[in-house]
């Protein structure tokens, strides 16, 4: 039986020499990769009690809507900023070369909720760590953020280290 992992497509020197790039629109592009992947995420929130789903643009939407989907919860965007039409809450964090913000709408997390962060990747941490101080300032709270792939030469974990986190595939590398 084919794991995940299998699925995926790493591609030497992407974008720039010494980088291993991991493709996940090997993953999205083969049914059988795409039901493994929203199984085995779904699977790491088994024992989890949460309320509401939240995913970063892009690609925490194409996880976290059919995770959502199947488990009858809401499922929240999380946006680039100036995307949502609503009244928002934002946060900016920092990128290699620069910031970069995302937001929210204001009424998407009620006080007490408890809510799960998708995305497909942990690297650095920084979008998911923004993601869940938006949850919070919102009054809800994070009781786990899951991820499709996660490379753990990027310590991304270590940044999030006050929540849970869990990863279907794991990369030793950046």
């Amino acid at each position: 039986m084919k794991k995940v992992e299998d699925y995926i497509t790493t591609i030497p020197d992407f974008p720039e020499p010494g980088i291993m790039f991991r493709d996940i629109t090997s993953v999205l592009s083969d049914s059988e990769g795409l039901r493994l992947s929203i199984d085995e995420m779904t699977k790491l929130l088994d024992g989890v009690d949460y309320d509401v789903i939240a995913g970063t643009e892009s690609r925490g939407f194409v996880f976290g809507t059919p995770i959502a989907y199947n488990q009858n919860k809401p499922f929240i965007l999380v946006r680039k900023k100036g995307k949502l039409p609503r009244e928002t809450v934002s946060a900016t964090y920092d990128l290699e070369y620069g910031t970069a913000t995302i937001e929210m709408h204001k009424d998407s997390i009620k006080p007490g909720q408890k809510v799960v962060l998708v995305d497909d990747l942990l690297a650095t941490g920084g979008t998911m760590e923004a993601a869940a101080k938006l949850v919070e300032s919102l009054g809800g709270e994070v009781v786990k953020m899951i991820f499709l792939l996660e490379l753990q030469g990027l310590k991304g974990r270590e940044r999030l280290s006050k929540y849970s986190v869990d990863s279907v595939v794991q990369y030793e590398g950046a």
